[in-house]
Order: structure tokens, then sequence, then C-alpha cells
């Protein structure tokens, strides 16, 4: 397999875990945020301090940035959740600026706005993972395990009470469920794993700044979630896979001027959002079941 199709594959399965677990909040909680990439950023800084400062080892790392990220987003939850429906949005929002200046300003940790260079290698089992097939194969790994927590997770009780939640969060309160306490859960939970995939990018580029994890990309994995559909476990995977692809598609249109790539790429994110939701509003996925469910 050429390094191109591999240096892809990375970043499909970095994207496709952000989408999972952006999914957990939106598409099973009916919580929708714009902080995500928030989150995403705090994975790569903790990855990018704890690897240069204490230990390369990836159990460790992993282990930092996903406690950390998840027990920072219990801390904001606490607060942010006490609001409902587009005020948390709001919030979310203010969330999502608030940690772009603190990763611009807080120069001692995050480097600032030249971020941080030369990340070391992961190390796992004795050995270093160094090659673009290894780094693919732990970004498959990482993918497949956080598919396997989400997916056990929406078939037990916890994923029944956030679809309860989702759906009539009144009718919730009424039967008794601690509304408050899932919607925290389900924030630390969708934080803490959306941190591996900021382990996975901080070592597989060996650099990280702060332009990775703006508002742009909040709103990016939310249109993977959209698009492939919110509330299942294919569609943001495949909404991940299709977004990914789209600028390498957009490369080989000879007649697009290649300097406006990334204008035409956010135009088509929001048009291809608007359309899912005149005429698909369940996604590409979730389309067919919502029309089910109805019936």
């Amino acid at each position: 397999m050429s390094v191109y199709l591999l240096n892809v594959g990375v970043f499909i399965c970095i994207y496709a875990i952000l989408a999972l677990t952006l999914n957990v909040l939106i598409g099973y909680a009916g919580v929708f945020t714009l902080a995500h990439a928030a989150f995403f950023g705090i994975g790569a800084y903790v990855a990018a301090f704890v690897a240069m400062n204490l230990s390369s080892s990836l159990v460790v790392v992993l282990v930092a940035s996903v406690l950390t990220a998840g027990i920072l987003s219990v801390i904001i939850a606490l607060p942010a959740l006490r609001v409902r429906d587009e005020y948390f949005v709001v919030v979310s929002l203010a969330i999502q600026i608030l940690c772009v200046t603190v990763f611009s300003e807080w120069k001692g940790f995050t480097g600032g706005l030249g971020g941080i260079v030369n990340i070391p290698l992961p190390e796992i089992f004795g050995g270093t993972i160094a090659t673009p097939m290894q780094f693919f194969l732990l970004a498959l790994g990482c993918l497949a395990v956080i598919t396997l927590i989400i997916g056990l997770m929406v078939r037990g009780s916890f994923g029944r009470s956030l679809m309860a939640v989702r759906d009539n969060e009144s009718a919730a309160l009424a039967l008794g469920k601690n509304v408050a306490l899932i919607k925290t859960l389900a924030a630390a939970l969708s934080s803490g794993l959306a941190a591996v995939a900021g382990v996975v990018y901080a070592y597989y580029l060996s650099f990280i700044n702060v332009q990775t994890f703006t508002l742009d990309t909040s709103v990016l994995v939310m249109a993977m979630v959209i698009i492939g559909g919110t509330g299942t476990m294919c569609g943001p995977i495949l909404g991940a896979a299709l977004l990914t692809m789209l600028p390498n598609a957009l490369s080989y249109v000879s007649f697009l001027p290649q300097t406006e790539i990334g204008s035409i790429q956010q135009l088509l994110y929001g048009l291809a959002m608007i359309l899912m939701m005149i005429f698909r509003p369940g996604g590409i996925v979730g389309a067919g079941r919502s029309k089910r469910n109805r019936n």
C-alpha cells in the first residue's frame, strides 16, 4: 500500500474517532456542541507534553490524555449542561473560543501560535511505532476499540437512558432519571475518547499547533456526523471517510483554482448539510431508519 493511501487512511481513522465520539452527544444524548475540537486539542497537547517530558509510552500518554480531557469536560459540563437546546450551543461555542485562546496564549505548555515540534515517536511493547503502516494500524486499532466501547454503551442501560433524555427530557425526569448526571457522563465519555484522536494526530505528525483545533474543525466533525447519520454507529465513520477524501478529490479537478480549494471545500460542507437536513434528515445511513420509525 502506498504512503499516500496510508496517510489518507490515518486521517480517516482520526476523524472517524472524532465523529463517533461527537455522535455520543449529538446522536444519542441530543446535545449539540461546537466545542469538540477543543477536546481533540487537549488530547494532542497533553500527549505532546507527556511524551516530551515524562514518558513516550503510548499507554501512559493515552491514559493521561483521556483522563485530562474527561475530567476537564466534567468541570465544564457541570455548569454548561444546566442550560438547554440553543443556549447550550452558545455556551459550547464560548468554551471552544476560550480553549483556542488558551492554546494560543499559554506558550509554556502549548508553544503558542508556533505550536510544538519534534514530538517523539510512541513506544509500545518495547518497540517504536515509526512507519506509515504502523501508524495506520495504530489509528485503525484505536478506532476499532472506540467503536466497540461506544457500541457496547449504546446497547446497554446507559445508552437507553441517553436516548430517553434525547427523545423527551421532561419525560425522563418524570421517570426519575438523573438527566444532569447522564449528560455529564456522556460529555466525559465523548471528550475523553475524542482525546485519543488527538494523541494519534500528535504522534503521527510530530507537530501540533492551534490552527488544527479551531471552530472550523468542530464544524467539520459535526458535518461528518450529520451527513453520515446521527444516532448510528456506521454513519459517522462513513461521513468521516467521505469528507476526509473530499479535499483530495477536489485537488484533481483541473478547472478549480488550487488556492481556493479550502473555500470551496467549506462551501460544499455547508451545502451538503443543508441538503441533508432538507431531504435526508437522518443522514446517509440514518434516513431510512428515521422513516421506519415514523411509520
